[in-house]
């Protein structure tokens, strides 16, 4: 064990590195400390680690699927009131892994199949696109450098480069704005290089509650196709052993915990189990190294201070191709899944869907009220389960 730490260790500061962009732009986009957040990445890895009984290679890393939500939720009900939402969404995940220990993935399969979740991932990604593009606005020349690099990452580099394009180009949108003069050192200059992140307490709001808690269907769902992924990568089933029920259950205590210290929901990271699978490096301790590392980063004020400093164009760019990304993993799901849009049903669920999601629309109920993306999952469901399975065929216009 202690022969190979050095390696171990090198590979888990790598693979770190693979989800760092991501998980600190979830907090830089809903204007909280990143600190926190890797805070939570870390010790909510270790925690799903312990659940699954360190068997399963996974980091667990910043939700995407929950930057609308925390942004309109904490506008409703403050910041703490949107915390016990995501503590509610943590309980959520465990109460589906009971279901699944129970029932297997059929129910899920019934509740919550592709032609639902689909829309719904392409409404959290079409939701977010005015917060990036305002975020660009601010600066189109920093906002378009960091962009294209991304892009250039992403189609013409191979290897570990291509699964960091959020952190290149992060990086090197922060370079020129060094060039540019446009970067404030204030902060860093003034944080301790030692210091606990900020920890808040969530606040009981059920309004917060009833909002968020749909919002967690999009993420149940890609954790199911994680597990089979890693899976595939280390050759291993893990839904079989330890078991989906113990893998939905390590992240639903994950983001219980997030919801507890005033942190952002957390979720498996695709870019790391391409990373996996690229160096072939399938031990879970490397993994647990990685944690450990998130937690050592979060306590460095210095750390906080710098990522604080990266300028809204530079966090601009990376989001108009990111948004834009979550939205078509919802049309490649529903590709995937060979959904057929001929059929009127299928037509009236994704329709009806988006509309709903990125319409705005609310619906209020005595003292509660629902919209955007959890109302738009609410409704899919309803129709999902309403709408009979055989429908005609939609006539096309000659």
């Amino acid at each position: 064990m202690f022969k190979d730490l050095p390696r171990n260790t090198i590979l888990g500061v790598q693979f770190l590195f693979v989800a760092f962009g991501a998980t600190v732009l979830v907090p830089l986009s809903v204007g909280i400390d990143p600190s926190i957040a890797l805070f939570s990445a870390g010790v909510g890895t270790l925690i799903f680690h312990l659940v699954t009984k360190g068997m399963v290679p996974v980091f667990l890393g910043s939700s995407f699927a929950f930057i609308a939500p925390i942004i309109s939720a904490t506008e409703q009900f403050g910041y703490a009131g949107m915390l016990s939402g995501i503590v509610a969404v943590g309980f959520v995940y465990g109460i589906m892994s009971v279901i699944v220990k129970w029932k297997g993935l059929k129910l899920i399969n019934t509740f919550f199949p592709s032609v639902v979740v689909g829309p719904v991932i392409m409404v959290i990604g079409l939701s977010l696109a005015s917060v990036g593009v305002a975020k660009a606005h601010s600066d189109w020349l920093l906002a378009g450098v960091t962009l294209l690099t991304a892009i250039v990452v992403v189609i013409y580099t191979k290897g570990l480069i291509q699964l960091v394009p959020i952190f290149i180009g992060l990086l090197v949108g922060y370079i020129l704005a060094l060039f540019m003069g446009r970067v404030d050192f204030s902060g860093v200059e003034s944080a301790p290089w030692f210091a606990l992140p900020t920890f808040t307490m969530p606040e009981w709001n059920w309004n917060a509650i009833v909002y968020m808690i749909p919002v967690a269907i999009a993420p149940l769902i890609e954790h199911v196709g994680d597990m089979y992924a890693i899976g595939a990568v280390a050759e291993k089933d893990f839904v079989k052993k330890p078991g989906l029920h113990r893998t939905m259950l390590g992240d639903g205590l994950a983001t219980a915990f997030a919801g507890f210290i005033g942190s952002v929901p957390n979720t498996t990271y695709s870019e790391v189990t391409g990373a996996i699978s690229l160096t072939k490096v399938t031990n879970p301790m490397v993994l647990r190294i990685s944690a450990i590392t998130a937690i050592v980063f979060s306590v460095v004020g210095k750390v906080s201070g710098l990522l604080k400093s990266i300028p809204e164009g530079v966090l601009g760019g990376i989001m108009l191709l990111l948004f834009g990304s979550i939205a078509t993993v919802g049309i490649k799901t529903l590709m995937d899944s060979k959904i057929d849009l001929h059929k009127s049903r299928n037509q009236v669920i994704l329709s009806v869907v988006l509309t709903v999601g990125i319409g705005g629309a609310v619906v209020d109920f005595g003292n509660f009220s629902m919209s955007g993306i959890g109302l738009a999952a609410v409704v899919g469901v309803l129709l999902n389960l309403i709408l009979p399975e055989k429908s005609k065929p939609v006539k096309s216009k000659k």
